[in-house]
């Protein structure tokens, strides 16, 4: 297919044009770029495998995206390319795609919402290769539904996540908060706690900080909440920076930037166990079957409020 190929496909109610769809996002062969030296042979994906990535697992990655601003990372020249990380909707996108105006310190920010497959479709030929969503929705963009720690490993060691992982998620199912675990795609694992919205962000940061806190001094070998990397040593990050407003975490089902497209994906907790199991374990190619077990069911839907489990945790504080 020639460099302007374009191909119109039918999503919804919608038609959406794909611009060079054999163009190659991702490139196969040896470990590249962050996964250099790694001695894994990766898989060659092109804009094609992107979008029927996207269509398939849409399903199972909207209710994920409806109603939140997103930030969009794009790679137009694939992942060897230079990056964008894309806040404000071109005036170019079709009229049909969901905005939101959101303030900011010295003016607003129309973002891009993603309701619906076709808008999904659009964006991975926009060469949108990661989501990354807000914790909050359009109307209350100040009251996160959404609460986040991201375990950040000193080095490529997983079982150090595994262990935070049960540590975080035993903490949050004493003081009654259920949590999820995902998958980044990356290095670590987040752990998404559904929230009723009722509290601003200033409140949900400073619960997850408490959190994090208590944890990191009852296993300061283990543990760490400090920012900086040259304080950490080998520990563990408790990352609860994202906690924040305009801040933003990978969506699930979101593909990453990365040699073999891996795939940021929600997993059950007995899953956590799997010694298989790595942040890169699914990619667009497996991904969608791991999204068809419903790994979350359960534990996404109603969120909790936040008021009894701030009394339990300071009770745990002293």
């Amino acid at each position: 297919m020639s460099d302007d190929a374009v191909r119109t496909v039918r999503v919804g109610r919608r038609s959406v044009d794909l611009h060079r769809p054999d163009k190659v996002l991702f490139p196969g062969g040896a470990g590249r770029g962050p996964a250099a030296g790694d001695g894994r042979e990766y898989g060659e994906y092109t804009k094609d495998d992107l979008v029927a990535y996207y269509r398939a697992v849409a399903p199972f990655m909207l209710p994920h995206l409806r109603g939140r601003p997103l930030m969009l990372e794009r790679h137009p020249d694939g992942v060897d390319g230079p990056r964008f990380m894309q806040k404000n909707t071109p005036e170019h996108y079709p009229e049909w795609i969901t905005r939101v105006e959101v303030p900011k310190e010295d003016g607003t920010v129309r973002h891009t919402v993603c309701d619906d497959s076709a808008t999904l479709v659009f964006l991975a030929d926009q060469a949108c290769l990661t989501l990354h969503r807000w914790l909050s929705r359009a109307g209350r963009v100040d009251h996160p539904d959404l609460m986040i720690f991201d375990l950040d490993p000193a080095v490529d060691d997983f079982d150090t996540v595994r262990e935070a992982a049960r540590r975080v998620g035993e903490l949050l199912d004493e003081v009654g908060l259920p949590s999820a675990p995902m998958t980044t795609g990356s290095r670590g694992l987040h752990l998404v706690v559904p929230l009723n919205g009722h509290h601003d962000f200033d409140e949900v940061r400073a619960f997850a900080r408490d959190a994090a806190e208590l944890l990191a001094a009852e296993h300061p070998d283990r543990l760490t909440t400090a920012a900086r990397k040259k304080d950490r040593g080998d520990r563990l990050y408790l990352d609860v920076q994202r906690n924040a407003y305009a801040q933003t975490a990978v969506a699930p089902f979101t593909v990453r930037a990365l040699p073999g497209a891996p795939v940021a994906t929600p997993l059950t907790w007995e899953q956590l166990d799997d010694p298989g199991l790595g942040p890169r374990r699914w990619t667009i190619a497996d991904a969608v079957e791991q999204a068809r077990t419903h790994p979350w069911s359960g534990v996404t839907g109603r969120g909790r409020a936040l008021g009894p489990a701030r009394r339990r945790l300071d009770a745990l504080r002293g």
